[in-house]
């Protein structure tokens, strides 16, 4: 019996060991077998939800939440939480609003998607291999519409929806506000504009201003990526390469943006617009780039945020996502 109690315990450290260091598949097996030894623990069923839920398997993750909260009988709000952006992952409205409603969340009223105005929060992209923060509009308590232009790299578009973490994982300025952001869990919906990088001369902030200004059907966002991406050099790396030394405080005429568009001639339609307005505006390239958003690898800690204590509590309502370890029979 003494045995069996130190092979049990054995098995439930090496569960939690491997959830913390991001072994997904391997916590997922181990939670398995821990469930199959002792199936009416409500932590288990939420730990491997959990791991579900970090490899995207729905359907799983919504599973053994549920059943995480029937054995506890009473409300959970980690279990509520990851079942609710289970259920909107797999487009169960009926069950995502049952579990919103449980967290006291108020919804418009209705059978179907939740549609409604969340308001901006910050977005990061791809996190498990440190993808940009940009800002989006949530249309529902975890789903988000991408309002910046991406870097193509990224795989998303503007305009792409979004499923999110519910942890925040750190906040950012926008505008006079300061709002949460959250790690993307998945792309749900892929937005009808396809991403344009553009390189431009462009000699004074005023062209620039003109440039905004302009009537741009279908061009729906002009993004200044020389002002907005501040850890590497668009130019260089798409082949333009350029002197860097000038002042922090002087005007760079040599311009990086990004355009979310329905079509390649609605961005050389407005660029021609544009330079026969003013002599010395040029456009150097206009450069179409289709990639898809990357996978999580196994072995990647990517659902904790950078502003995350060591202990894992995180801020705000990241508390909840804490692999917390109950004594075993607990």
């Amino acid at each position: 019996m003494q045995d069996d109690t130190a092979r049990f315990q054995a098995l439930h450290e090496r569960a939690y060991d491997a959830f913390d260091a991001g072994q997904l598949c391997e916590a997922r097996d181990l939670f398995t077998s821990l469930i199959e030894r002792d199936p009416t623990s409500p932590h288990y069923h939420y730990m491997l939800a959990l791991a579900h839920k970090y490899l995207r398997d729905w359907p799983a993750c919504l599973e053994h939440n549920l059943r995480s909260l029937e054995l506890r009988g009473a409300f959970d709000e980690s279990s509520h939480w990851n079942a609710g952006i289970a259920a909107t992952a797999l487009g169960d409205w009926a069950q995502a609003r049952a579990q919103w409603e449980a967290c006291g969340i108020a919804l418009p009223p209705g059978e179907g998607p939740v549609e409604d105005d969340f308001g901006i929060v910050g977005i990061r992209l791809n996190p498990w291999s440190h993808g940009e923060t940009l800002f989006a509009r949530r249309v529902d308590v975890v789903r988000a519409q991408v309002l910046n232009v991406p870097l193509p790299e990224s795989g998303l578009r503007c305009g792409d929806v979004v499923l999110h973490d519910g942890a925040c994982t750190g906040q950012r300025d926008y505008g006079e506000q300061v709002v949460p952001v959250f790690n993307m869990l998945e792309l749900l919906a892929r937005s009808p504009c396809a991403t344009f990088t553009v390189f431009i001369e462009c000699p004074s902030p005023d062209d620039m201003g003109s440039l905004l200004a302009l009537p741009r059907p279908g061009v729906v966002a002009i993004e200044d990526w020389t002002e907005s991406v501040r850890h590497l050099c668009l130019r260089c790396s798409h082949g333009f390469p350029h002197t860097h030394e000038r002042s922090t405080d002087a005007w760079d005429a040599l311009r990086s943006l990004g355009m979310a568009a329905a079509s390649r001639g609605d961005v050389e339609d407005l660029l021609d617009a544009w330079k026969s307005g003013s002599p010395g505006r040029r456009v150097e390239s206009v450069q179409a780039q289709e990639d898809e958003p990357t996978s999580p690898a196994d072995g990647v800690v990517w659902w904790r945020g950078p502003e995350d204590d060591d202990d894992g509590s995180g801020d705000g309502s990241s508390d909840f996502e804490g692999s917390g370890r109950p004594v075993p029979g607990t």
